[in-house]
């Protein structure tokens, strides 16, 4: 298949914005999709480059989008196919940057998938074993008849690498998830654990070719091979377009399972979450009726609600907890009902999720978990996730956090899923003008505050502090008293201030 060869596909409706007949002759190699602003490291030669353009933004300069064409031009990209969903249309300056590296550019319509992209390239070279002749393949005619079989069969992964390396001796090769997860090896692959597996694709270990999925940074897997020279390249890529054909079945058949996981959350966000319908519903899901559950909820700021969806899902996968369905809230939210399982019974998602980060790091990665719940009690779990989800948004607001409500065991910890004009309205009507700090002697009396309830009202430690005379302590304290309408010889009027500090 030649690069050409996708602008006569009418269903794709795709443009051809820049690019000579040489460079639109190249032979494809395959599909990878990518929004990493120097995404070289997972490109291979004659491989086309789908990118919604989400590591752009209008004002970045030229040099930003030279560097990320810069790194296709190096791999040898055969063409960079760019989404016009994200910004409306492709930025002029993508278009010059193309033209000056010699990358074809060809525009992808907002109604046009980048897995219908995928699908039509891999079937266009896979699909048809029949018709094209032999001596174009690297793998046997045997080896490719077999897998065509299985894959028909729909053979779990594992069977499709044994065969496909068989001949090859058997190699030790692993299918990879971004987050390092282990979805299938070879037989006598020895053990590789998430941690290693994600240090071994960072620092390129070995032969390494990434197979896409659906759009975004969270679902590539990769065929990785920890030995630089335990299969030709030509071969890997004749596998990973096994792999590829694998995953699209897979993921077709997942269609039925998505939707039963978004029915069942509208249920849960609805308040319906009990008696036949709630059962019905969890069973489709394959979760059992009873529980206890765990929900969580999650976000990736920037990103569309399906990528937080894909982030929640695998992270998942990686932890010890019980079975799981992932899906969208009405209102478009990424959201999980677990079972409930592991030591404490949580979703242990804390060392998967900054490896998920690091896929999109613009791009914040957030998540909230509810305490175990009843599957009659799904619907106030539900609120309980969004509340910790927002105390992880206050967190780390440019980062990535999971943020249990159990874990809100302190009135800071509370209080910062509150959210933020409602804790700042609260500061300023409590404080009064302390909470302005216009003056020199208010910014005085604030800190005065601040140290006294440290203290625990303590005056002598508080003008130890401070490095004042006792009496001075006083006449602030009296001061901060009169502007606040607050009595600091009451436990509730402590606790108002102290709370308005911590909302500041």
């Amino acid at each position: 298949m030649h690069v050409h060869d996708l602008l006569q596909l009418d269903a794709l409706d795709l443009a051809l914005l820049w690019g000579e007949d040489p460079l639109l002759t190249q032979e494809v190699s395959g599909v990878t999709a990518t929004d990493l602003e120097d995404p070289a490291r997972f490109l291979q030669p004659g491989e086309l480059v789908l990118s919604g353009l989400v590591w752009w933004a209008p004002g970045d300069d030229r040099e930003k989008v030279d560097r990320f064409v810069a790194a296709l031009a190096d791999a040898g990209a055969a063409a960079l196919l760019a989404g016009e969903e994200t910004h409306g249309k492709i930025p002029d300056v993508l278009v010059e940057s193309c033209r000056a590296h010699r990358i074809a550019l060809l525009a992808v319509p907002a109604h046009t998938t980048f897995r219908a992209i995928t699908e039509a390239v891999y079937l266009r070279r896979w699909g048809d074993l029949s018709r094209r002749p032999a001596g174009h393949y690297a793998l046997p005619e045997n080896v490719r008849t077999e897998l065509a079989g299985l894959l028909a069969g729909d053979a779990a992964p594992d069977a499709l690498l044994d065969r496909a390396f068989a001949h090859l001796g058997g190699p030790a090769c692993y299918l990879l998830t971004v987050a390092g997860r282990v979805i299938a090896h070879t037989p006598d692959a020895p053990e590789l654990t998430a941690r290693q597996a994600r240090r071994d694709l960072a620092a390129g270990v070995g032969s390494t070719l990434r197979i896409e999925g659906d759009p975004g940074p969270y679902d590539a897997w990769f065929l990785h091979l920890r030995g630089a020279d335990d299969a030709p390249p030509r071969v890997l890529h004749e596998i990973a377009e096994v792999i590829a054909q694998y995953r699209h079945h897979d993921a077709a058949r997942g269609t039925a399972a998505r939707r039963a996981t978004d029915s069942l959350l509208a249920l849960i966000a609805a308040g319906a979450a009990e008696g036949a319908a709630l059962d019905a519903a969890l069973h489709a899901c394959g979760l059992p009726a009873t529980g206890p559950f765990h929900v969580v909820v999650a976000a990736s700021d920037g990103a569309e609600p399906g990528q937080a969806v894909r982030a929640l899902a695998e992270a998942l996968r990686q932890s010890p907890g019980g079975p799981f369905a992932a899906g969208l809230l009405p209102g478009g939210e990424a959201a999980a009902v677990v079972v409930a399982g592991g030591e404490d019974g949580r979703p242990s998602l804390g060392e998967v999720w900054p490896a998920l980060h690091a896929c999109r790091p613009q791009a914040p990665l957030h998540a909230g978990v509810s305490g175990p719940a009843a599957a009659g009690d799904l619907n106030p779990a539900l609120d309980q996730a969004r509340y910790a989800l927002a105390a992880a948004r206050s967190a780390t607001p440019e980062g990535a956090e999971v943020t249990s409500v159990d874990e809100l065991t302190t009135l800071g910890a509370l209080l910062s899923g509150v959210p933020s004009d409602v804790r700042a309205a609260f500061s300023s009507r409590v404080l009064g003008p302390l909470a302005r700090g216009g003056s020199a002697s208010h910014r005085m009396l604030l800190e005065t505050l601040e140290v006294f309830l440290a203290q625990h009202g303590s005056w002598a430690r508080t003008a130890e502090i401070l490095h004042l005379h006792v009496n001075t302590v006083h006449y602030r304290v009296q001061r901060i008293e009169t502007l606040t309408g607050r009595d600091l010889s009451r436990l509730d009027h402590k606790l108002d201030l102290h709370a308005a500090l911590l909302c500041r």
